[in-house]
């Protein structure tokens, strides 16, 4: 009985420490220092221009998380495109008489389109889409509903920036 005991214990470490061996978990930073870290790589990003005041919020938001607030580098290893959209449709409505209605709460829909290719061979080592909702309140006047719909485009640009991030980050610390 301990002899059977002893050797299913013996399997099932040996199994363990092979499953171990397979296994490819580890930091997603790793060693930040080293020049095959994902933070160097993420720094290593320049960010091609865009047209829309929505995707320059995330190109600003995504330069910084990349470089740690340095800008853009002075030798890309990496080129991303990114295009940005976004629409906005009303959440809630408040009925103002019988025949009128008047929003009075709004979702703001943000979706990023990135590809991320390699500077010299061209090769695409990253890409996707991420999406973010941001609810905003609409009152009733023009430029603090202007300013309101504004916030929620800043707001969702942060967020869905860091989204982009973490999915780059992702897909290059795979690609080591």
């Amino acid at each position: 009985m301990r002899r059977g005991f002893a050797a299913g214990l013996g399997l099932a470490m040996l199994g363990g420490a092979l499953l171990g061996a397979g296994c490819t978990a580890g930091p997603l930073y790793g060693n930040v220092r080293s020049p095959n870290s994902v933070p160097s790589h993420l720094a290593s990003i320049e960010i091609e221009q865009v047209s829309t005041r929505q995707a320059q919020e995330v190109r600003n938001h995504l330069i910084f998380m990349f470089g740690g607030g340095r800008g853009s580098p002075e030798n890309p290893a990496y080129v991303m495109r990114i295009n940005v959209t976004s629409s906005s449709s009303a959440a809630a409505q408040i009925v103002v008489s019988a025949t009128e209605q008047s929003p009075s709460s709004s979702l703001l829909n943000m979706t990023a389109t990135y590809a991320v290719r390699d500077a010299e061979s061209g090769k695409i080592v990253a890409e996707g889409n991420r999406s973010v909702v941001s609810a905003y309140d609409v009152p009733r006047q023009h430029f603090a509903a202007d300013r309101a719909l504004r916030d929620a485009e800043n707001r969702a640009a942060r967020e869905v920036a860091e989204l982009v991030r973490l999915a780059v980050a992702q897909q290059l610390a795979m690609k080591r």
